[in-house]
């Protein structure tokens, strides 16, 4: 009988510690944000289909200055972008799904406008040769359906760069280059586009 009972208790533990184990090696394979530069884009790099849009952030600080970004990453997937997928001369949220936020706790000066601390959308104007960089009130729409020009902050005229190397997902990156001045740039297939930011 006490040998039937001692088995039976060891049978017990033997089961719990495996499910233990379990759990835990669940827990490990868990998917994990992806920290680079600034920005964190919730996916698993190394199984990322590409398909759909993730939604990801960048933060960084110019010198008092918090600023973070939430947007939705799409992917090029040998897409046409420019012209194509993204119209030019039309209102863009630059991202997919609803208006790209920014935040920031300072005075920041955008183009030769102060814009005061709080949190904006985040849109683009692309043209063929300019873009228009908007910075807009009403940051909770989906899209632009809810977009009006009367609630536009600032809008500042940038020259979108070429790079050689293609950028395959959307992505947000804030760079500090004084303690006083700073950009927030846009990384997509083989454009960039950099709003320049000084800390009042």
């Amino acid at each position: 009988m006490r040998l039937l009972v001692a088995c039976s208790i060891a049978l017990l533990i033997f089961s719990c510690q495996s499910k233990k184990t379990e759990t835990q090696s669940n827990d490990s394979t868990s998917a994990k944000p992806v920290k680079e530069e600034g920005a964190i884009i919730n996916e698993q790099s190394e199984a990322d289909s590409l398909k759909g849009s993730v939604r990801a952030r960048a933060f960084g600080t110019i010198g008092a200055a918090e600023i973070k970004i939430a947007y939705y990453s799409p992917a090029v997937r040998e897409r046409i972008i420019w012209g194509g997928l993204v119209p030019f001369d039309k209102v863009w949220v630059t991202g997919a799904h609803s208006a790209t936020s920014i935040e920031f706790n300072q005075t920041l000066i955008m183009g030769d406008k102060e814009v005061l601390a709080g949190k904006y959308a985040f849109f683009t104007i692309p043209g063929k040769k300019d873009w228009i960089i908007v910075i807009n009130k009403n940051w909770r729409q989906h899209l632009t359906d809810s977009y009006d020009s009367k609630d536009d902050v600032v809008r500042v005229q940038v020259a979108p760069e070429v790079v050689t190397n293609n950028q395959e997902r959307l992505r947000y990156v804030i760079e500090s280059e004084s303690g006083t001045e700073g950009e927030v740039t846009v990384y997509w297939e083989k454009l960039k586009i950099t709003l320049p930011i000084r800390v009042k």
